[in-house]
């Protein structure tokens, strides 16, 4: 979902409207073949949000990611670097799944 995002800010930056015919060629411009329902579903919620107001407000969250050092690494049992990633694919789906109003908050 993040691909149509994209070109809904990028229609948005270029000062384009951004309604289904516009989102659709910036998509396929892009090499992405578009979902109709995604497409009326995105273009909908948008309608009744003034971008610029949400985009100056907020401030973009940032995320410390920091690698295991190789010592780290090295030391971990590798049973456990398995079980760890099964769990962060969890929680990405989640956070995934919060829907458009997490975007504008």
């Amino acid at each position: 979902m993040s691909e149509y995002i994209h070109a809904a800010l990028l229609l948005h930056f270029a000062k384009k409207e951004i309604n289904e015919e516009n989102l659709k060629s910036v998509m396929k411009a892009a090499g992405i073949e578009p979902d109709e329902a995604r497409v009326k579903v995105l273009v909908s919620s948008l309608s009744t949000v003034d971008i610029n107001q949400i985009l100056s407000s907020q401030q973009v969250p940032s995320v410390a990611i920091s690698a295991p050092s190789p010592a780290q690494a090295a030391a971990a049992p590798s049973g456990k670097a398995e079980e760890a990633k099964p769990e962060a694919k969890e929680e990405k789906k989640e956070e995934e799944f919060v829907g458009l109003g997490a975007l504008f908050e």
